[in-house]
Parts: C-alpha cells; sequence; structure tokens
C-alpha cells in the first residue's frame, strides 16, 4: 500500500498523525469509554457510550448526538485488539466498513495509522459525500490530540 497503489484504493479512507502523547495514553484515550466519549466524532459532536466491550468479538453500541439534535446509533463489533498496537473492529450498522487503527510508540508521541474499508466504490462515495467522512476523521484526529493534551497536563501535575 506503501508504494503501489492497493485494489481497494478506491473505497478506503486512510489517515496518519503523530499524536503528542505516549502509547499508553493513546491507548487509555482509545479504550476507555469514560475517555472516548470526550472526544469521538467530527466537531459538534457528542456521545453516549452504552457497551464497550474492548475484547475481541466484543460489543461496541453507541450514540453520537449531532450538532443538529439527530442521533446516530453506532454498531460494531470488536475484530482484534493487541494492546497499545492496534484495534480492529467492524461497523455492522450502516454503514458497514472496518476500520483498524495502529498505533506505533514513539517515546513521548505516538504514531497513529487510522484506515477504514468500505464494502464498495458506492458506499464510500456515498459516505464521504454525504457525511463528509474524510473531514470527520480529521476532525475526530485533531479532537483527540486536543483531548491527549489535557490528559498529559493531568498526568504531568
Amino acid at each position: 500500500m506503501e508504494t503501489n497503489k492497493s485494489n481497494t484504493h478506491d473505497r478506503e479512507l486512510l489517515l496518519q498523525r503523530t499524536l503528542d502523547a505516549p502509547v499508553d495514553l493513546v491507548w487509555e484515550a482509545w479504550t476507555n469509554p469514560e475517555h472516548i466519549a470526550n472526544w469521538w466524532g467530527p466537531d459538534g459532536f457528542t456521545n453516549t457510550i452504552h457497551i464497550m466491550d474492548m475484547t475481541t468479538g466484543g460489543e461496541w453500541d453507541l450514540v453520537m448526538h449531532g450538532p443538529d439534535g439527530t442521533n446516530y446509533k453506532n454498531k460494531s463489533i470488536f475484530r482484534e485488539i493487541i494492546p497499545q498496537k492496534k484495534i480492529v473492529y467492524e461497523h455492522i450498522s450502516a454503514p458497514h466498513f472496518t476500520a483498524t487503527i495502529e498505533f506505533e510508540d514513539q517515546g513521548e508521541q505516538t504514531h497513529i495509522k487510522w484506515h477504514m474499508l468500505f464494502d464498495t466504490v458506492e458506499q464510500f462515495i456515498q459516505v464521504v459525500k454525504t457525511f463528509k467522512a474524510d473531514e470527520g476523521l480529521k476532525q475526530n484526529i485533531a479532537k483527540l490530540n486536543l483531548y491527549l493534551t489535557g490528559m498529559n497536563k493531568k498526568r504531568n501535575e
């Protein structure tokens, strides 16, 4: 995927960022429902997490509350969890996709690689055009980085 285009390039989103927090803190922000509820989703969204069973085969059930008051129910199943390395979940409510988030320890920073693979090109186009998933993913990572700054500050006090 690095040098050659994959055969899925036209139905995937990929975003990579280096976050200003060590991997254990990033992992905590990602895997603790009390933390993820505070940063998950695009700008203006809030969350209610009903279930977040961070085990392989575990369920993740949440409602994202849009700034306009619309509620978006989301249900996913965790397919693979390697502590402080990787999370793979299958978003089983519409739109269906598989997300893989990889964490690379870089000392006081963490490189995150967030990949979303949709079933079809048409579905990918619809999700990006209708829900602006590409922009939403960028906002999500920016919110995570900002939240981590606060977590890091508290940790170092």
